[in-house]
């Protein structure tokens, strides 16, 4: 059995659900792990600016003291001694840096402006690729003198860059741990969807005593309990509908069976009168001509009907042989009289199939298109194409509409009174029937106005020999 298109495998959907729970929580973990970066480093930083501010007030207090008396080396020796921070003095116009790698040239100018206003002031800067939190102010009792503390921060930022790896590290591994956690729920819970997609595809299969096992008290549990009342409801129906065609089926061949002894009796009395048909009189040569009509359609009738029954309880053998599917279209024509009102265009097309089969589905056809073409020529093809080997009969009669078209196969269905007759309604249906027997189809196709056309189609087992072309014009009969 072909899958569905539209089939949603239990897989896919797993694979939905497991990426969802992984991007729900690499979600929610990512931006808990922005927070806490981006509130751990502000309060790093804070705490680093509060302690520098505070060192530089003290230093600040430190110099007013020291400069004026004891100079710039003296107080720069003082500063030295605690040895947390670098320092740049200019004192009397002159820079006294700590450190040869600093000078008054790695002040930043907007807090030099700062400073030059009187105001205790900070900034963050790089100097040689080190991060510093830079401090400043003017030392009071001097002649303006400025004082500027350099406060490394490499420490501080190595730590955030720390902080930083562990914390994407840890959404990873909270990533995978989701996916894992979010894969095996998927599969628990999904697991009952694989069950019943299996118990559906074994029902469509025909295995009707397929259930569902009622596990929990859940939601599945009762969709479980639910498919089985229907699964059990369907088994019911189709068991009622398959007693049903079965019994039709007997009634079909026994009514059959038992109207073909009385029949043929008639049959034999009807061959009697209408061999007396021109010793009648007038009056009653017509009734007797109508009654071995209707008798002749009766006996059809109760062939096709067994046919009918044959066919539906299996029992018809195939016997396949080499044949010559144009000779044999020409000799159904030719046995039946048929060639003054057939045109044959038949090549010599080779296959392995049941000779009395394609004879019957033949003459059905063939007989359709003359009962039904207005009486008018019909058109008989023979040959094979890429799909096979084809046998085509057109009429040009009145044509099928196509609202009746899909069912013109159906038994005892005529399309419309313009194509009732004398035919029993079965013989495009055993036709078809017979058709599928031999592993091929019957196609029809029509145009209203311009005629009906009937394919019937067949496997070849054999290479095929000739082609479309062929000998064209009517069968002698």
């Amino acid at each position: 059995m072909t899958e569905s298109p539209r089939t949603v495998h239990p897989g896919r959907l797993r694979r939905r659900l497991t990426l969802a729970f992984a991007l729900a929580a690499g979600i929610a973990a990512a931006a808990l792990a922005v927070g806490s970066f981006l509130l751990v480093r502000e309060a790093r930083l804070a705490d680093a600016q509060d302690r520098a501010l505070e060192q530089t007030r003290f230093n600040l207090v430190l110099a007013t003291e020291v400069l004026p008396a004891d100079g710039p080396e003296a107080l720069l020796e003082a500063y030295e001694r605690r040895g947390s921070f670098e320092t740049v003095l200019l004192a009397g116009g002159d820079a006294y840096p700590s450190s040869l790698t600093l000078g008054d040239e790695q002040v930043p100018d907007d807090l030099r402006a700062l400073v030059g206003r009187g105001d205790l002031a900070y900034e963050r800067a790089d100097v040689a690729d080190t991060p510093y939190l830079v401090t400043g102010g003017r030392v009071s009792g001097t002649d303006g003198d400025e004082a500027y503390f350099f406060f490394s921060e490499e420490d501080l930022w190595n730590d955030l860059a720390d902080l930083r790896t562990i914390l994407l590290a840890g959404l990873g591994v909270v990533v995978l741990v989701a996916a894992f956690a979010g894969a095996l729920l998927a599969r628990r819970i999904l697991a009952p969807v694989g069950r019943a997609s299996a118990a559906a595809h074994s029902l469509a299969e025909g295995l009707l005593d397929t259930r569902l096992p009622v596990e929990s008290a859940d939601e599945f549990g009762l969709w479980a309990s639910s498919f089985n009342e229907m699964a059990d409801a369907l088994e019911g129906k189709i068991t009622a509908l398959s007693e049903a065609q079965a019994r039709e089926r007997r009634f079909t061949a026994d009514v059959a069976h038992e109207l073909r002894t009385p029949l043929t009796a008639i049959v034999n009395e009807a061959s009697l009168l209408g061999e007396h048909l021109e010793r009648m009189p007038a009056e009653a040569r017509r009734p007797a001509e109508l009654l071995v009509g209707d008798v002749t359609r009766l006996r059809d009738l109760v062939d096709d009907l067994l046919e009918i029954s044959r066919l539906d309880a299996g029992t018809q053998a195939v016997r396949p042989e080499p044949v010559d599917l144009a000779s044999l279209v020409a000799a159904v024509i030719r046995v039946r009289g048929w060639g003054e009102r057939i045109r044959l265009e038949a090549a010599e097309t080779e296959v392995e199939t049941d000779p009395r089969r394609v004879e019957r589905i033949v003459a059905n056809l063939v007989e359709n298109g003359l009962v039904h073409g207005g009486g008018t020529e019909v058109a008989v093809r023979v040959g094979a194409d890429d799909s096979g080997a084809f046998v085509e009969v057109a009429d040009r009669g009145p044509g099928v509409a196509a609202d009746d078209l899909p069912r013109i196969f159906d038994r005892f269905y005529k399309a419309d009174p313009a194509r009732t007759g004398r035919g029993t309604g079965l013989g495009l249906a055993i036709a078809l029937e017979n058709a599928r027997l031999l592993g091929g189809d019957v196609e029809a196709s029509s145009e209203p106005g311009s005629g009906a056309r009937f394919t019937l189609r067949l496997p070849v087992t054999e290479p095929l020999r000739g082609g479309e072309g062929g000998v064209a014009g009517g069968v002698q009969a």
